[in-house]
This record gives C-alpha cells, structure tokens and sequence, in this order.
C-alpha cells in the first residue's frame, strides 16, 4: 500500500517488536505535540523527530508490555465506548423529554393530520397560535464596509451567526461594529429575546437562545433573528424550549430550504411557526418541568464526561509508565485480557 508524503512508514530492525515502538510513540504524545509546528494545520519535521529517543527493553520485555497494554487499553477504550454511549442516551432522553413535556403524546400519539403530521392531540387549554401573533421579530444590522462614517455613529458589540449555538451562546469571540446611532437603536437586543440564525445545520435550524443580557447594548447582525415575544401571552423560555421539540425539528426542517451542506429559513417562515399555546401560567410551569428534567440531565453528563477524562488520563498514564520502565507488567494487576 502507498502512502502520501505527509506519512511517515517506520521499519522495525529485529531489536524492535512493532507494536512496541506504536506504544512508545503513543508514550511520547505529549513531545510530538511540543515539537509539531503551525497555527492550524500543526506538522512535525522528521528531523525533530530523530531527535527523539525510544526505550529498548529485550525483545521478550518488549513482547509483555505490547501484550499487556494491548489487554489494558482494550479495557479502558471499551469503558471510554460505554461513557459515549451513555452520553449519546442521556442526549437523546433530554430531547425526549422536552417534546413530551410541552406536547404530551408527541412521540406515541401523533395524529398524522394535515399540515402537522408529527402533533398528537391538543389539548383543550391548548391552542395552535402563529408565532407571529405574539411575537415581533427584530431585523439585525447589515455590514456596509464602504459606508462613510458620521458624527452621530457609535460603536457597540455586534452579535454574529457564529455566536448563536442550538441551545446556547459562544460569547467568547465578541466583534464590534460602528453604525449611525439609529441603526443601533432598532436592532439592539433586550433581555428576553430570543434568537434564531437565518442559516446552518439543517438539524439545528430554527433552535432558540433566550438573550439574557449578557452584554450591554449589543447589537446582532441581520442573518440573526432577535424575536420579542409579547409577555403577557408567551414566555420567552417556554419559546425557546418548544424549537427544540420533534415539533420544532420538524416543522423548521420541513419549512427549510436546502442546499448540498447547509439549509435556510426565513422571517416569514419563522413567524409562521405554529406555537401550541396554554395560558402563561402553564408555560411557566411546564419550563420549570423541563429544566429540572435538564439539569438532572445535565449532572449526569459532567460525571460521565470527567470519567471520560480520566479513562484518557489512565490509559496515557498506563502506556507512559509500561513502556518506560516504572510499571513492571510482570507482576501488575490486569496483565491478562478480560
């Protein structure tokens, strides 16, 4: 088989068991990654890496330690699967959960009715209302590069596509943009918006992010969607959480326009999107239902991504310590394979 030049084929000489050199480069991690050079596209040269010197225990010690950390690191890369796995379930229940609390029978009684084939029954507190007959949607700015500055422009925050995730805001790389005065009056966010991007992932199209404020007088470009739902009939949270329904994914998938790696949506789209509606008393409760669901949710995962940490910690810890000599695989604990 050929490989490109950015591949690099060892031959192992007959003082080297290959699989014993693999767990010795696999040792040697956190070296190559010091030594690779470039921003995005990190390479290592061959000439740093003949600098780079691997232990040569006797062939037979080299055979126990391939032969135990083969056992060990089957182990360990099987409980890492099991933590992913868990962590895929816990993901998919929230989702779930969340549908079958807002819209109980979403997932065991749909009506399979024209327009709406995946609604169950409403019920009788409960009705379809337009989004857009409680909700104002607020346009962003557009960037005019060529745009002459005036003396009334002022500079604000600027809320792009990139900040608005499903579910949550990436805040951590924040613009600014300069625009006159009232263009930032009309398209500055207030707390209690709610979020949506014009374009993405076809499955996380229409997800909502409530704006809660996090920066003062930020403004939010126009392929975002600032929506200001009238608050006495619709809870911005209740709003938000009914996106990331199967109703949601489905009507906003459904409604998108594709294209070969991503899809769209539009205002007119948006505002058409059939929100079942109690009264704002039931809301209020049924996010509270959800969001102790979702923190219970959310507990789970953070254990099980720090046992998925510390598996990964184990298993560079275990080939470390085998390949260099400070753990005699003669004598340790789970020499063989369960």
């Amino acid at each position: 088989m050929a490989t490109s030049q950015d591949f690099v084929t060892w031959t192992c000489g007959s003082r080297l068991v290959p699989r014993f050199l693999l767990h010795a480069l696999r040792a040697m991690a956190p070296d190559l990654k010091r030594i690779a050079a470039g921003s995005t596209h990190k390479t290592i040269y061959m000439p740093d890496v003949e600098k780079l010197r691997v232990p040569l225990p006797s062939l037979e010690e080299q055979r126990r330690i391939v032969e135990f950390l083969d056992a060990e690191t089957t182990r360990l890369d099987d409980l890492a699967r099991a933590c992913s796995d868990q962590l895929d379930a816990l993901a998919e229940r929230s989702f779930a959960s969340v549908s079958e609390i807002l819209i109980p029978g979403t997932l065991t009684q749909p009506l399979g009715k024209y327009p709406y084939p995946w609604l169950p029954a409403m019920p009788k507190d409960t009705q379809l209302t337009r989004l857009g007959y409680v909700c104002r949607l607020q346009n962003g700015v557009t960037v005019d590069e060529g745009r002459a500055r005036t003396d009334s422009d002022v500079t604000r925050p600027y809320l792009r596509v990139a900040n608005v995730q499903a579910g949550h805001l990436a805040l951590d790389s924040i613009t600014e943009i300069t625009v006159p005065k009232h263009v930032a009056k009309r398209s500055t966010l207030r707390t209690g918006d709610v979020l949506m991007t014009e374009g993405g992932d076809l499955d996380k199209l229409g997800r909502g992010t409530v704006w809660r404020g996090e920066l003062a007088n930020c403004l939010h470009q126009n392929h975002v969607f600032a929506l200001r739902p009238e608050l006495d009939k619709l809870d911005p949270e209740y709003l938000a959480l009914m996106t990331q329904t199967v109703h949601g994914r489905c009507y906003f998938e459904s409604t998108g326009t594709k294209t070969t790696n991503l899809a769209s949506t539009n205002s007119g789209k948006i505002l058409s999107f059939p929100v079942p509606l109690p009264n704002l008393q039931k809301q209020q409760e049924l996010v509270r239902q959800v969001q102790k669901q979702q923190e219970s949710v959310r507990q789970a995962c953070q254990v099980l991504t720090l046992q998925s940490a510390l598996l990964a910690e184990r298993r560079q810890a275990l080939i470390t310590a085998a390949v260099t000599g400070q753990l005699d695989v003669t004598t340790a604990r789970g020499v063989e394979a369960p």
